[in-house]
């Protein structure tokens, strides 16, 4: 099911040219009406549900209708980010709610090599990284 915005929370990420949605969002969905300062989804159908949009702004505008297996009739299912980790809120059909809490990555972008000294030897050749020559087939 795909994303939406509750236009009485949204606020446009105060006025900027391209808000934390529109930034976010992997397959370039969310827009901004700039006559009223709000976000959506210009293209509900091709949402992929990744939730991407949901953990990143900063308003908690955006939702994302879950499917029945996901999430039963009557259920939510919410992100909240802080600096270090997200909490996602079950709630489900009965009124009982859930709380996970799970650490985000603190490793800056493009930072994550653990092969950082080393680099291959040609793209030419069929060798990975850790290998020093084509291992033979066994028959």
């Amino acid at each position: 099911m795909p994303s939406y915005v509750d236009p009485s929370k949204c606020d446009g990420c105060k006025g900027g040219d391209k808000t934390a949605c529109m930034y976010i969002c992997p397959n370039d969905l969310m827009v901004l009406n700039v006559e009223e300062m709000l976000a959506y989804n210009q293209e509900p159908d091709a949402c992929w549900e990744c939730y991407s949009c949901v953990k990143i702004c900063p308003q908690g505008a955006i939702f994302v209708r879950g499917y029945d297996d996901f999430v039963p009739m009557g259920g939510q299912v919410h992100p909240m980010r802080s600096s270090n980790d997200i909490m996602w809120t079950v709630k489900f059909r009965n009124g009982n709610l859930k709380r996970f809490k799970f650490p985000i990555r603190t490793t800056a972008e493009g930072e994550a090599n653990a092969y950082g000294d080393q680099t291959g030897a040609s793209l030419d050749d069929e060798c990975l990284l850790l290998e020093t020559e084509l291992p033979t087939p066994k028959v």
